[in-house]
C-alpha cells in the first residue's frame, strides 16, 4: 500500500519563476509561482516539479563534478530534432557535450542539465 499520492521533485535555482516557466512550457503544465517557490503540475495534479531559490545559487557543471548535477531530469520526446528546436526557443541551451546519439543534453535557463530522449 503506498503511503504518498506521487513526488515532487524540488531543484535548486536562483529565481524559480523563469525555471518554472520555462518547464512549464516544455511540458505543457501549469505553473504556480511566487517569489519564494514554483510549482509545475500536470493537468491531473499527479506530477510535479517544484523551484527554491537558493542564495548564492551555482548552477552545475556537467560532465564535470567541480560542482556537481546531483541528478537531472530525462524528457522524453519522438524527434530529437524538433525537440532541440523548441527547447531552445523555449530558452535551453544545448550543451558542448554530447555523449550519445539517442539523446540530447540541454541547460534549463537556471544552468540544470537535462535530456531530450527518443521515446
Amino acid at each position: 500500500m503506498a503511503i504518498a499520492r506521487f513526488p515532487s521533485i524540488v531543484l535548486d535555482c536562483a529565481d524559480p519563476r523563469p525555471v518554472a516557466d520555462f518547464y512549464g512550457a516544455l511540458l505543457g503544465w501549469d505553473v504556480e509561482a511566487s517569489a519564494e517557490w514554483a510549482d509545475v503540475k500536470s493537468p491531473d495534479g499527479q506530477q510535479c516539479l517544484s523551484f527554491q531559490p537558493v542564495a548564492d545559487y551555482r548552477a552545475p557543471r556537467w560532465p564535470g563534478q567541480d560542482l556537481p548535477q546531483q541528478m537531472h531530469l530525462d524528457v522524453m520526446v519522438e524527434d530529437l530534432d524538433e525537440a532541440e528546436a523548441a527547447v531552445v526557443q523555449l530558452g535551453a541551451t544545448k550543451h558542448d557535450h554530447q555523449p550519445g546519439t539517442t539523446f540530447r543534453v540541454f541547460l534549463d535557463p537556471a544552468g540544470h542539465p537535462f535530456c531530450t530522449c527518443v521515446s
